[in-house]
């Protein structure tokens, strides 16, 4: 299937971001290319919007629609707007009881609230790099108090299989949560990911459900991959998030992103 696709979703992070933080020329001319031939151009993240919006300036996305915090926050880009952008939806959660829950299992994991546009109210200081926007250390009773957009836990002792088994134990079910390749935890209001607020995104631009296209690799893309016409998964992913893929591509490290990028394109 090639060059039907009107709205193509492209997670960042191990997608179109290598893990060193570069985006590749190739990348780059790709993702320019599908907006110079007018297509809908989404980056849908679990980054902040103080993390996705560096990303989308090199890129050139100065204009049209944003996912990010796993779907928490939908914006549309435009450089008229103060910061260069348009909240358009936030979702919120109480995170307390999730919180309070994980805190008794982890008592040792960093925790970082994130604040839309400013970045993340923290437990301790996360290792430099993995976290954008300004930090400030705040209590726990101030992290699990108010409505929050995302949450995140750090727990560098423990493997993502352990915090699997974990989520099991405490029963998550009032958020949604992603583990990440490393002992990294996301949560989201619940019911929340990419796939529900990209599904938005495309009714308001009107876009029918057959033109759509996403390409992603983590554990917080499987919905995003199952919801779109053309699911594309690189080769790097985990099991699970392949098998809710439509094909798979090449990996990072050799811009696997690229051939699909160049197969959107209008014949």
């Amino acid at each position: 299937m090639t060059g039907r696709a009107r709205l193509v979703a492209l997670d960042i992070d191990g997608t179109l971001m290598g893990y060193d933080g570069t985006i590749s020329p190739d990348v780059r001319a790709g993702v320019r290319s599908l907006v110079d031939a007018g297509l809908h151009v989404v980056l849908a993240t679990g980054r902040s919007v103080a993390g996705m919006m560096p990303v989308a300036a090199e890129l050139g996305l100065t204009e049209g629609w944003a996912v990010c915090s796993n779907g928490a926050v939908t914006l549309r880009l435009d450089p008229a707007e103060d910061g260069g952008y348009e909240l358009v939806e936030v979702i919120t959660f109480d995170p307390g009881p999730a919180l309070r829950a994980l805190a008794a299992e982890l008592p040792e994991a960093l925790i970082a609230v994130e604040q839309i546009g400013v970045g993340f109210l923290v437990s301790a200081r996360f290792p430099t790099g993995e976290l954008s926007g300004e930090h400030t250390v705040a209590p726990f009773e101030q992290l699990v108090v108010g409505p929050a957009i995302r949450v995140v836990l750090r727990s560098p002792g423990s493997t993502p299989a352990e915090f699997h088994e974990i989520v099991e134990r405490v029963g998550l079910h009032e958020v949604s949560y992603a583990v990440g390749w490393s002992a990294w935890l996301d949560l989201t209001p619940g019911g929340v990911s990419k796939a529900s607020a990209l599904e938005e995104v495309r009714r308001r631009l009107g876009v029918e459900p057959f033109a759509t296209a996403a390409v992603g690799d983590g554990s917080n893309d499987v919905e995003m991959l199952r919801w779109a016409a053309r699911g594309v998964a690189m080769g790097h992913s985990l099991e699970a998030v392949r098998l809710a893929a439509d094909e798979v591509t090449g990996t990072i490290d050799d811009d696997g992103v690229v051939p699909v990028l160049r197969s959107l394109l209008p014949g």
